[in-house]
């Protein structure tokens, strides 16, 4: 919660953001001041405290270095190293994240922003600093707030950073591979932040959950009355995203005729809404993604060749977390962060043994695993620091081995094995059919029949 005392200082050299900014937080603190020009900063801040400094970047026309800001930055850390300094800009990168950080900032937003993300880190920085603690524990490092910032300093995330900063301010269409809970999903929404088509709309779909009925009305549209439950005409995902980036998640599920419907949009730049004889043009850039192994399934005859070829003009494979041991550390500080602001609780810290053991798990659920370990910590946790029994997991080797154990005990037939397994997987997954399947190693498609076999 932002303290109702707090007094903030907005410094953009825009007057929309200005205005944007006092509206949104003058009923959030005691007082907004705003000002366009930055060399009237410092003669502010000797008029009075402000407990955070909303800081652009970037005033003269035409630069996007961020040397503007980081040089005010340097100059409110010479008049009071204790105001907070929460730096904004449009042009922002991982890299000027860090830098700004080390430079002393409190924390990196990225315009446009998400009003509840700015209030989050609004939130945080306002929190009362925590002195160093003896006995193993360490400080908080705040990271990056921004939604599609891809946190991490390792040497593959680097690479995959450096890729994105290419391939982002082309029309290249991008195939995402990785294990499930990697960010391919945050790789997507960061290629299309960085790219000329930013401004304009970012369309996400589940390719992999949609029934073969559904897959055409979904991505191409459909006109009233094309089948019996069309009361009325609807956009399809590819007319929705026209100007703009169009993520198809999980393509390596979807089937043979549909990727041939999808390969023949993609090939004539137009759709067909059912119901339709009229073609209409579209104009996208694709995203797509899938934890299959793609090539594989090109080799079985399982997924379309030309298909892959349209998909993966440049292709990035997200690295899995067991594979970042330095990152976790970062990474895990910044949920902490995220999750305590969110619940409204003061941001806790990471004695040196629950790191160690962060540090040693494997991370079957990668990244998503470590950020709901995190939140389930900062809720349950009972004190302002994180211990190892705050940190539990399910060890997949030990739960893989017991089904085989109960097995071999009490003999069950095969069908009947398969039946449980399937029952418990949906279970786990409070019903979710689509994450039941990925569990199984199944497409949604061959868990419907399974289903439909067992009477489920």
């Amino acid at each position: 919660m932002i303290p109702k005392h707090a007094r903030i200082l907005v410094v953009d050299d825009e007057p929309d953001v200005l205005f944007a900014l006092k509206l949104l937080l003058k009923s959030e603190v005691r007082e907004v001041v705003t000002e366009k020009n930055p060399e009237l900063l410092l003669s502010l801040l000797r008029q009075q405290h402000f407990d955070v400094v909303l800081l652009d970047m970037n005033y003269r026309s035409g630069q996007a270095t961020g040397n503007e800001g980081f040089y005010w930055l340097g100059r409110i850390r010479e008049h009071d190293p204790t105001t907070a300094v929460i730096l904004i800009t449009a042009y922002g990168d991982v890299r000027t994240a860090v830098r700004a950080l080390k430079a002393g900032a409190t924390d990196f937003l990225l315009k446009p922003w998400h009003n509840d993300q700015l209030l989050q880190t609004l939130a945080a920085a306002l929190q009362p600093k925590s002195s160093s603690k003896s006995g193993g524990t360490l400080k908080k490092v705040v990271g990056p707030a921004a939604a599609t910032a891809l946190l991490g300093e390792s040497a593959a995330m680097q690479e995959v950073r450096a890729i994105i900063e290419k391939v982002a301010p082309t029309e290249a269409n991008v195939l995402l591979l990785g294990e499930n809970g990697t960010g391919k999903e945050l790789v997507a929404k960061s290629l299309h932040e960085q790219s000329r088509r930013t401004a304009r709309p970012y369309v996400a779909a589940d390719v992999g959950a949609l029934s073969e009925g559904l897959f055409e009305s979904e991505l191409f549209g459909h006109t009233k009355g094309a089948f019996t439950d069309a009361q009325a005409s609807r956009v399809g995902r590819f007319e929705a995203a026209t100007g703009g980036t169009l993520f198809l998640d999980e393509i390596g599920n979807i089937a043979l005729p549909q990727q041939a419907k999808l390969l023949t949009a993609l090939q004539n730049r137009q759709v067909v809404p059912l119901g339709s004889n009229t073609p209409v043009p579209v104009d996208i850039r694709l995203l797509s993604a899938t934890n299959a192994p793609l090539h594989a399934l090109v080799a079985r005859g399982a997924f379309r060749q030309d298909l892959m070829y349209r998909l993966n003009t440049v292709e990035i494979t997200l690295p899995p977390l067991r594979e970042r041991d330095d990152d976790v550390q970062l990474l895990a500080q910044h949920f902490a962060q995220v999750y305590a602001a969110r619940n409204r609780q003061p941001v806790p810290e990471f004695s040196t043994a629950a790191l160690r053991k962060l540090q040693e798990h494997t991370w079957p659920g990668n990244v998503r695993e470590l950020q709901h370990a995190v939140e389930r910590a900062v809720i349950l946790g009972a004190g302002p620091v994180l211990l190892p029994t705050d940190f539990s997991f399910r060890n997949p080797e030990s739960a893989a081995a017991a089904p085989a154990a109960t097995v071999a005990e009490n003999p069950l037939p095969l069908l009947e094995v398969e039946k449980n397994t399937i029952q418990q997987a949906i279970e786990r997954h409070q019903g979710n059919l689509t994450k039941a399947a990925k569990e199984l190693g199944l497409t949604r498609t061959a868990l419907y029949r399974r289903l439909d076999k067992h009477d489920i």
